[in-house]
């Protein structure tokens, strides 16, 4: 095990948005696997609500302002219209912290999703630009929140694509990943190659819909 493995077991997990499904349920899965987690909201009492919701697991609510500040990394789990403006309004407490973005700008129409130009490049790069004083990552875009909150569902068959500049913050984050039994962290490239990542979640959303199912990706040969 590598030093960034062993070191992720104490950390405390923010989620930025975590009332959402989607963060609710990594919060739910890191919870299960020992790590405290802080869901943060723009409403206290939502996030309040949502930890409650999980049970009794480590889990507690705050504002984003306050999850951002007592987390040791944190993910960001916010709705793409409100990405740029949260981050913005975070920048000092996220300073120094490895900020995990896993945001997926997408659109709907009748067609279904389809992925919509950034200025950046894609969310996470935005998110660099942003936070010139994060560590900031990319990962965690394919993972289903039906999967991750269903209580039968006791193994995640998913590989996480995890993309970065920093060498360390993309180990510690694959190690974090390895944490939700059944996932496996797999290093994807430099940021600058977010945009494909994000974009294919509108593909894995056609795939659901199409075989009604929850479908997550594999890497072979790794």
């Amino acid at each position: 095990m590598s030093d960034e493995r062993a070191e992720v077991d104490g950390l405390t997990i923010g989620i930025l948005g975590g009332t959402g499904d989607q963060g609710k349920g990594l919060a739910r899965r890191f919870a299960l696997a020992g790590n405290p987690v802080v869901i943060g909201s723009r409403n206290a009492a939502r996030a309040e609500e949502a930890a409650a919701s999980l049970g009794d697991l480590p889990v507690r609510g705050a504002e984003n302002s306050a999850a951002a500040s007592e987390a040791d990394v944190v993910i960001v789990a916010v709705p793409w219209d409100g990405h740029r403006a949260t981050l913005e309004s975070l920048r000092s407490e996220l300073a120094g912290k490895i900020v995990i973005d896993c945001v997926n700008p997408l659109g709907f129409d009748k067609q279904g999703a389809y992925p919509l130009p950034v200025e950046e490049g894609s969310a996470a790069q935005q998110a660099a630009a942003v936070l010139p004083d994060s560590r900031v990552v990319a990962a965690f875009h394919h993972v289903s929140a039906v999967v991750l909150l269903d209580p039968a569902v006791e193994r995640v068959d998913l590989d996480v694509l995890v993309l970065g500049d920093d060498r360390e913050a993309t180990n510690l984050v694959q190690a974090l990943a390895d944490r939700i039994a059944g996932v496996r962290g797999v290093y994807g490239g430099r940021l600058r190659n977010a945009h494909q990542v994000e974009a294919l979640t509108a593909n894995i959303i056609s795939i659901n819909r199409r075989y009604k199912a929850h479908a997550g990706i594999r890497i072979t040969d790794v």
